[in-house]
C-alpha cells in the first residue's frame, strides 16, 4: 500500500470529488480513522487585484498519496477553460511545495486531448498540457476515454504515466439495467431489432465495442464536412450490410461537442425509416449550439434519448432543458480506481470488455 490517501480538488470539481469521497466511505474494506471525510483536504484559491492567482493548501500533505480532481470543461463554478488550467497548475505547484509524497491528477474529461493533430505550424494542446503537468511534478494522470489513442504516443511513462480508462462500460451497464433488464429481451428484441452506428469513420472502433457487447449488427456512418463553415457536416453516407428500416438505432461516440455530426446523422437515419434513434456518448461537452440542436431533434420526435456520463458537469438547469438526457454517474468507478491505485492493485478489471449476457446472468445470481 502507498502512503496515506488524500483527495483534493480545484474549484471546478468540488462537488464531484465530494461524491467520490462518499463512495469510498461506503466500501466495506475501507479503513479510515472513523472521522467523516478524514481523507479529504482543502485548497483555497486567491485572486490579487491585478487578476493574478495563488493557491493555498489548508491540509498537511507531507508524504501523502494525493489525488487531485480537476477539469477545464463546464463546471459548477462557471470557470472558463484558461482560468481552470491556470488554477490547476498553481494547485500542483502548491502540492509539490507542501511535499506531497505522490501526486495523481484525475481529469475525468481531458479536454486538452481535442488538440492532438500535429502539423508543421500548429501547437498541440495535449502535448502542452501534459508537458506542463509533468514539469510541475505530477506523477500519474487518470482520465476517461481520451478523444484519440494517438495522444498517448506523446506520453513518456518513465516520467509520468497516464491511465486512459474506458467509460463505455458505464453506459452499457446503464442501458442494460434500464432498457434491457432480461436475457429474453436481449435475445428477442435487442439482438433482432437494435443496431449500433458510429457517428463517423473515426468512431468505428467505439461502435464495434457496443455491437459486440450486445451482439447486434454494426453500422458505419461516413460524413463529409463543409470546410467553409466550422462544425458543419455537408452529407452523411450509411454503410451497413443489414436492412435498417424499422430498426432501433444507437448512435455512439466518445463525446458530443456541438452535435453537428449527430444532428445530420439523425436526420439521415429518419429518412431511411428507422423506428427509434438514441445516442450514447461518454463526454457531454455540449458546446453551443449542441443543446439547441438536440432539443430540436427531440421536439420533432426524431430523437428518443441520449445517454452520457458525468465526466462533464450537467447541472439541473441543463437537464431540465433536455428531458431526454440520461446522465450516468462515474463517482463510484472513480472511487474504485483510487482505492486500487492506493493499494497498488491492478486496474485491468476496468479495461475488460463488457458482455451484456454475462452482466445479466451475474446480476441474476445476486438475487438467487
Amino acid at each position: 500500500m502507498r502512503g496515506e490517501l488524500l483527495i483534493l480538488s480545484t474549484r471546478s470539481m468540488r462537488e464531484y470529488a465530494s461524491r467520490v469521497a462518499f463512495q469510498i466511505e461506503t466500501f466495506p474494506d475501507y479503513r479510515g480513522s472513523g472521522k467523516p471525510r478524514d481523507f479529504v483536504g482543502k485548497l483555497k484559491t486567491l485572486r490579487f487585484a491585478d487578476g493574478e492567482m495563488e493557491v493555498e493548501v489548508d491540509t498537511s500533505l507531507r508524504g501523502k498519496d494525493v489525488f487531485l480532481f480537476a477539469t477545464a470543461s463546464r463546471n459548477e463554478f462557471g470557470i472558463e477553460v484558461d482560468e481552470a488550467k491556470i488554477e490547476l497548475y498553481h494547485s500542483i505547484d502548491a502540492l509539490r511545495r507542501a511535499q506531497a509524497g505522490r501526486i495523481t491528477l484525475f481529469e475525468p474529461y481531458y479536454s486538452a486531448s481535442r488538440s492532438d493533430r500535429t502539423t508543421r505550424r500548429n501547437s498541440v494542446g495535449f502535448w502542452v498540457h501534459y508537458k506542463t503537468l509533468v514539469s510541475l511534478g505530477v506523477n500519474h494522470i487518470i482520465t476517461y476515454q481520451l478523444h484519440s489513442d494517438k495522444s498517448k504516443t506523446a506520453v513518456d511513462p518513465a516520467v509520468c504515466a497516464i491511465d486512459d480508462v474506458p467509460a463505455g462500460s458505464l453506459i452499457n451497464e446503464y442501458i442494460t439495467d434500464n432498457f434491457i433488464k432480461t436475457t429474453d429481451y436481449l435475445e428477442q428484441v435487442v439482438q433482432k431489432q437494435w443496431l449500433f452506428c458510429s457517428v463517423d469513420a473515426g468512431s468505428e472502433g467505439i461502435a464495434k465495442t457496443y455491437s459486440s457487447a450486445f451482439g447486434t449488427p454494426l453500422m458505419i456512418a461516413h460524413k463529409r464536412r463543409d470546410y467553409e463553415q466550422a462544425n458543419t457536416v455537408e452529407s452523411v453516407n450509411i454503410l451497413s450490410d443489414t436492412p435498417i428500416e424499422g430498426k432501433e438505432v444507437w448512435i455512439v461516440d466518445d463525446m458530443i461537442d456541438t452535435a453537428g455530426s449527430v444532428y445530420t446523422l439523425v436526420k439521415e437515419l429518419r429518412k431511411r425509416k428507422v423506428s427509434r434513434i438514441n445516442i450514447a456518448a461518454v463526454h457531454p461537452v455540449f458546446s453551443d449550439p449542441a443543446i439547441e440542436r438536440l432539443r430540436s431533434l427531440y421536439e420533432e420526435e426524431l430523437l428518443d434519448r441520449a445517454v452520457v456520463v458525468d465526466t462533464v458537469d450537467c447541472p439541473e438547469d441543463l437537464r431540465q432543458q433536455m428531458p431526454f438526457l440520461h446522465v450516468v454517474s462515474s463517482a463510484r468507478r472513480s472511487a474504485e480506481i483510487i482505492m486500487r491505485i492506493n493499494e497498488e492493485k491492478s486496474l485491468s478489471p476496468f479495461f475488460e470488455e463488457f458482455n451484456c449476457r454475462d452482466y445479466l446472468n451475474s446480476s441474476l445470481k445476486l438475487f438467487i
